[in-house]
């Protein structure tokens, strides 16, 4: 998704892609095969490079280091992008900033836990600190006899992060860029609904939120950035608690174009996949205005249908207004493979642009028009 932007600006992107048949080798001519946990490979990939940087946070930190030994210029740098590979990492610096933090340990073992859970309250939730995304590598625990049953992750990985689980009232997202020089910009707080671990829509602006939380989230996710030495674009994940404290807390960190940012395409004026590469090059960065006064992005996931494009016809006459994003991938269910932008030119229109947005991804998913969504049409002959 950074190669329209990076052809408009006239970059030239070259991608470490993971197989010959991933998504970004249609999108960037050069795109040459290797291993990302391959430091030789890491090596050569990196000669001739103006800036090195990343689409997800696993990268080995000793192997970014390595790299900026060899005078690699990486973006953003490993003493950054740990605190978004290791959540025990981030959330001592959460702490250290003095931000909106839930309760948290470092447990080395079941009796840990079960210490944890008693002084904090049951349930608590149990996370492996690195690898875990979408939902992955997060376990609720209800009481000490369920603690027990968590032996396996200790023998997986050790230490684990507990945290107290957190009741709040909704999900909240801030989406931030900054530059190497400290230059910084935020978009707006965004509200993002998860089903099962996943994100599933995102509303931006967050509707119905008070000036202070969203002036405040913004101003965390800014201060992170700059604090943590962070460059390109960072989403700060949040729970919204009305109420209580600064009426948030941090939940994770992402340093790289994120899910909750990809409504940002048709609805900013400055997209955050343009900003990335503006911001891990050092240029000035663009503006980040809403384009309307509301935008609703919704994700689809793999399901029945695995040829996208025939169900393309239905879903773009369903909604000439969709901006429809397809991620290349292939098929399988529960995987996310492409994403619909609708912006509204009202506060009012945020219930039908949900629906209108949803009926087009659910088309593609299932490949045919719901019966209640076509009057007069089978699903058959549709």
């Amino acid at each position: 998704m950074m190669a329209p932007a990076a052809t408009a600006l006239g970059f030239e992107l070259r991608v470490l892609a993971e197989g010959e048949d991933v998504s970004a080798v249609s999108a960037v001519p050069n795109a040459p095969v290797g291993d990302y946990k391959d430091l030789a490979a890491l090596l050569e990939f990196s000669e001739g490079l103006d800036v090195m940087t990343f689409d997800h946070e696993h990268v080995p930190a000793d192997h970014l280091h390595a790299l900026v030994a060899a005078g690699v210029n990486v973006q953003p740098g490993p003493d950054a992008l740990i605190n978004a590979q290791d959540k025990l990492v981030m959330r001592a610096a959460i702490d250290r900033l003095e931000l909106p933090n839930p309760a948290w340990a470092s447990v080395d073992g079941v009796e840990d836990l079960v210490a944890f859970g008693d002084r904090t309250g049951w349930p608590v939730v149990l996370k492996t600190p690195r690898g875990g995304y979408d939902g992955k590598g997060v376990r609720i625990v209800a009481s000490p006899e369920e603690a027990a049953e968590t032996t396996d992750w200790f023998e997986a990985m050790s230490p684990l992060l507990a945290e107290a689980k957190v009741e709040f009232s909704r999900e909240l997202s801030a989406l931030v860029a900054r530059t190497p020089d400290g230059t910084s910009r935020a978009w707006p707080v965004v509200h993002t609904i998860q089903v099962d671990g996943v994100c599933d829509e995102v509303i931006a602006p967050a509707q119905d939120i008070s000036l202070e939380v969203a002036a405040a989230a913004e101003d965390a996710a800014l201060r992170i950035a700059n604090e943590l030495g962070v460059t390109g674009v960072m989403a700060v994940e949040l729970f919204e608690t009305p109420g209580s404290g600064a009426g948030f807390l941090i939940n994770e960190l992402a340093m790289r174009p994120h899910n909750t940012g990809h409504w940002t395409q048709d609805g900013s004026v400055t997209s955050q996949f343009e900003q990335h590469l503006r911001a891990v090059l050092n240029l000035p960065l663009g503006a980040t205005d809403v384009l309307g006064t509301v935008v609703v992005m919704k994700n689809f996931l793999g399901g029945e249908n695995q040829d996208l494009f025939s169900a393309y016809p239905a879903a773009l006459a369903a909604e000439p207004a969709a901006k429809v994003h397809c991620y290349g991938k292939s098929v399988r269910p529960g995987r996310k493979i492409g994403h619909v932008n609708l912006v509204g030119a009202s506060v009012s229109d945020v219930e039908s642009l949900r629906e209108r947005a949803t009926a087009v991804a659910n088309i593609i998913r299932d490949g045919r028009i719901p019966s209640k969504a076509a009057p007069g049409n089978t699903e058959e002959n549709v």
